[in-house]
C-alpha cells in the first residue's frame, strides 16, 4: 500500500529531492510513497538520498517520467 504521492512533475532538482526527504521523515519503517518526476536530475540524486536514508525503491520509465515507489527500511 502507498501512504504517500508526490507528483514532482514540471518541478526541477533540488525540489523533488528536498520533498522526498521530507516525507520520508515522516514515513514508519514498512511505509512506501510514490514520486513521480520529469526531471532528469532525479534519477541520480534520488537514488543517492535513498541509500543515506535506509530506503530501497524501484524505478519505472513511463515516456518522459520517472515513477520511483519508495520504501523506508
Amino acid at each position: 500500500m502507498i501512504e504517500y504521492n508526490l507528483d514532482m512533475k514540471g518541478m526541477r532538482c533540488p525540489i523533488p529531492v528536498i520533498k522526498a526527504k521530507n516525507i520520508i521523515k515522516k514515513m514508519k519503517s514498512g511505509e512506501s510513497f510514490e514520486l513521480i518526476s520529469d526531471d532528469m536530475g532525479v534519477k541520480e540524486d534520488i537514488p543517492s538520498l535513498l541509500r543515506t536514508m535506509g530506503c530501497t525503491y524501484d524505478l519505472k520509465e513511463e515516456g518522459k517520467d520517472m515513477v520511483f515507489l519508495i520504501k523506508k527500511e
